[in-house]
Formats: structure tokens, sequence, C-alpha cells
């Protein structure tokens, strides 16, 4: 499913517009993304959490030459652990 399909799905059981789905959704992400951003944990429990984790710097290979050793800096990554409602759900 992609955008398109969720703001459709939300849009129908939300008995709502898609135009009003879409502003949902935006929003949602927007403060999620501006949540980790500033370091911030998101947990909506049943369904699971964001957080971000620092990754460390390191050397590694370069793909076109593997001979040649690269440095990769340290970086956030975001993540999302699923909760334990959407395993269940999944299983």
């Amino acid at each position: 499913m992609n955008k398109f399909g969720l703001v459709s799905v939300v849009a129908e059981k939300a008995n709502i517009s898609k135009k009003q789905a879409t502003e949902i959704i935006d929003a949602t992400i927007d403060a999620i993304s501006e949540a980790l951003k500033a370091g911030d944990k998101v947990q909506l429990v049943g369904f699971g959490s964001f957080d971000v984790r620092n990754r460390a710097a390191r050397d590694g290979r370069d793909p076109s030459n593997p001979s040649k050793i690269i440095h990769i800096p340290a970086l956030r990554v975001p993540v999302f652990k699923a909760g334990k409602g959407l395993k269940d759900m999944v299983k």
C-alpha cells in the first residue's frame, strides 16, 4: 500500500473526504518526523515505536572497488519497532 491507498482507506473508514484524510496523514507524518529530529521517541501503544539510534563511524569497502577501504561517517538513523498488538495481528 502506498500513501494514496492509505488516504483512500482512512477517508472511507473515518467517513471524511480524501483531502481531509491527506491533511491528517501529512500532519501525523510531520509530527513524528519533527519529534524524531528533536531526538524524542514516539510510542503508539499497540502499534509500535519510532526512535533514533546513533550509528558509529566505521570503515567499509567500496562496492565498485572492493580492495579500496572507505570511511563511513557516524550518523543518526530512524528505527521502528513493532508493538505486541501489531505483531499479533500480522501472525
